[in-house]
């Protein structure tokens, strides 16, 4: 069973690359809890999706760490990675999105998968339903969504971006990315819609389990999308817009799975406290190992 995480990011938000910060009681990266959590509930193998830069670094530092007998990718999210027949004019700096970060492993997964943010803590129990949920359904088309409360994963240092939920049992319907999502005057809204939300809603963490399949999707929305000039610059595709298109096709269906964990992640350098308090609880109430490894 594969894990492949997203540690591409830049930071932009944090000041700095955020999923190498050592938040754990022994300067572990929180990525390292996810890793040690997927681990502990059956799951053998780990994608990690980062910067060039950064391969050659993480790949050593994981290696030194995780049993010898899980197998290890750490792979190079590249602006020069595109689909066959594909070319862009123009400058670009930043990574191409979620969605890209995934279609970096298509070479190195042939079965279905969960997908995760590496600055995210997600929780055991989310790692264990997901096993659940991929080795109970043997079809090739196998899609699924770790759902959170809302409430539960604000942030008390500016707004946040997520991905609202809406369902039909359980069954996703679709899945809206509301981008600014704060408190107003006590209430919770969305700044950019003006929508305003209860807490009680389902949201996406970007916990998604994938088949294989979910590679020519994204080929073919990435090829598409690279025939637009105006996204060349600070465009991006992101791996729920292309789950959304193609739910909308009827191409496949995908489950929300009740995660039954709590979650936190590091958006803002105020969120890091946070962070580092919760892990040393955890690893106080025995949860974890200290050291981790």
């Amino acid at each position: 069973m594969t894990l492949l995480l997203m540690a591409a990011g830049r930071g932009s938000r944090y000041g700095k690359l955020k999923q190498f910060d050592g938040l754990g009681p022994k300067e572990e990266f929180l990525m390292e809890f996810s890793i040690y959590d997927a681990l502990e509930n059956g799951f053998n193998h780990i994608v990690v999706i980062t910067q060039r830069d950064n391969v050659d670094f993480l790949e050593e530092y994981l290696s030194s760490r995780i049993p010898e007998n899980i197998q290890l990718d750490v792979l190079a999210q590249e602006l020069s990675d595109l689909p066959s027949g594909s070319t862009y004019k123009g400058e670009r700096q930043k990574p191409w999105g979620t969605a890209h970060a995934v279609w970096t492993a298509r070479n190195h997964i042939k079965t279905a998968f969960a997908i995760i943010n590496a600055d995210d803590y997600y929780g055991k129990a989310a790692y264990s339903n997901a096993i659940k949920f991929m080795t109970s359904d043997e079809s090739k088309e196998v899609y699924g969504l770790m759902a959170y409360t809302l409430k539960d994963t604000l942030s008390e240092f500016g707004s946040v971006s997520r991905g609202v939920c809406e369902q039909d049992e359980n069954k996703l319907v679709s899945v809206v990315e509301r981008t600014q999502i704060e408190f107003v005057k006590d209430q919770l809204q969305d700044t950019n819609s003006g929508l305003l939300f209860d807490g009680n809603e389902l949201v996406s963490m970007n916990f998604w389990i994938c088949s294989p399949s979910v590679f020519d999707y994204i080929e073919k929305d990435f090829a598409n999308f690279l025939t637009k000039d105006e996204n060349i610059q600070n465009g991006e595709i992101y791996i729920p817009f292309v789950i959304q298109k193609v739910l909308e096709k009827k191409k496949i269906e995908v489950d929300v799975i009740p995660s039954d964990s709590i979650w936190f992640g590091i958006t803002y350098a105020d969120d890091k406290a946070k962070g580092v308090n919760e892990l040393q609880r955890l690893t106080a109430s025995g949860d974890y190992p200290t050291p981790l490894w």
